[in-house]
């Protein structure tokens, strides 16, 4: 028994494995480091990461920070045993969020707590929370690996991620000057991302499908098709806000349009959407089937199709489809700015 191990046996008898905390970090090293960009100045296992943030051409640097887990869809990886894909969810859920206000992302942490470490699950989560990071060009700047004995059930895991970008406050993205005849443009999501899974957990185990079953309606897996990670936007927006001036943005997570486009929009006017205007993944009506939902209750609790929306002024239109097309994203007008009468909701969706 080496000293290291003898030294922890005392902490190993109570549940927690030192050694075994040491391995995975060894085995995840490059691929943390494989994350880092230009800003990084700091290696791995120090008490804080340091990053140093470019400031060429930034007049009035603001931060912009967001934290989010990805809730009960990990009831879901646990059932599946698929661990690859939950940290790209967990990076996505934080990154897209300060992306709302305009932000580039700069880093991420990560929080992973369990009771019992099993690195390879582990590095397998982690390995989703770098491409996470890879794909929306931030850095893993520093983590915490927590096992508590006891504390969750075994095999079970829970994740926390905490994002930091910034923006010249001149090109703050706030909503203040949406106005009336301004157009919504909706980003398609992947599927229902990080959100409703509770439901969706209840109407999956009420279906009688099976994991490896083909979803209906798609050439896809069960497994794959609800636990598809969320789609990351950060690239695409950026490079649509240097071309041109989006007014407002609204990340479609919990409480679907109803909830979340309203945070954006000035109380003078309302967005009204024509349902049927974009294309929506099989995976939304499967649920709405199943879940004997109605078409209002799944735009309440999921994205039904869109996971980002971005309004501009109508002679941006075309510009702002073109460029997003350009990025790989499948984008579609799907709404308008309207003038608000009294005090009608704020968010209308017709043919319903």
């Amino acid at each position: 028994m080496s000293n290291s191990a003898k030294r922890s046996q005392a902490y190993t008898e109570a549940g927690v494995n030192i050694e075994e905390a040491n391995r995975f970090i060894g085995r995840i090293r490059n691929m943390v480091a494989s994350t880092f960009t230009p800003g990084v100045a700091t290696g791995i296992g120090g008490f804080g990461g340091l990053f140093q943030p470019d400031m060429a051409g930034v007049e009035t640097p603001m931060l912009v920070a967001g934290t989010d887990g990805v809730g009960t869809k990990l009831k879901l990886a646990f059932q599946f045993d698929k661990h690859d894909t939950v940290g790209i969810d967990l990076v996505a859920m934080s990154v897209n969020d300060v992306l709302v206000q305009g932000a580039a992302p700069m880093f991420f942490l990560d929080y992973f707590a369990t009771g019992k470490l099993e690195s390879g699950v582990a590095e397998q989560v982690v390995s989703g929370v770098c491409e996470g990071c890879r794909q929306s060009a931030c850095a893993l700047l520093g983590g915490e690996t927590a096992e508590m004995p006891g504390f969750y059930p075994d095999g079970e895991y829970d994740l926390s991620g905490f994002a930091v970008g910034m923006v010249d406050k001149a090109r703050l993205v706030t909503g203040e000057n949406i106005k009336p005849g301004d157009i919504c443009i909706g980003l398609a999501s992947t599927g229902p991302h990080s959100n409703g899974y509770s439901l969706i957990r209840k109407i999956f185990d009420k279906s009688g499908l099976k994991p490896g079953d083909l979803f209906p309606g798609t050439q896809d897996t069960v497994a794959d098709t609800l636990i598809r990670p969320t789609k990351i936007y950060v690239r695409s927006v950026l490079e649509l806000l240097k071309q041109i001036d989006v007014r407002g943005m609204v990340h479609v997570t919990g409480g679907g349009f109803y909830d979340n486009v309203p945070r954006v929009l000035p109380e003078n006017v309302t967005a009204a959407f024509e349902f049927g205007s974009w294309s929506m993944p099989p995976v939304f009506d499967w649920l709405r089937e199943q879940g004997d939902l109605s078409w209002p209750e799944m735009l309440q609790i999921f994205n039904c199709g869109i996971g980002y929306i971005c309004i501009v002024d109508p002679a941006d239109q075309a510009s702002a489809l073109e460029t997003l097309k350009a990025q790989g994203v499948d984008a579609f007008t799907i709404g308008r700015i309207n003038e608000r009468k009294g005090d009608e909701e704020q968010v209308v969706v017709n043919n319903l």
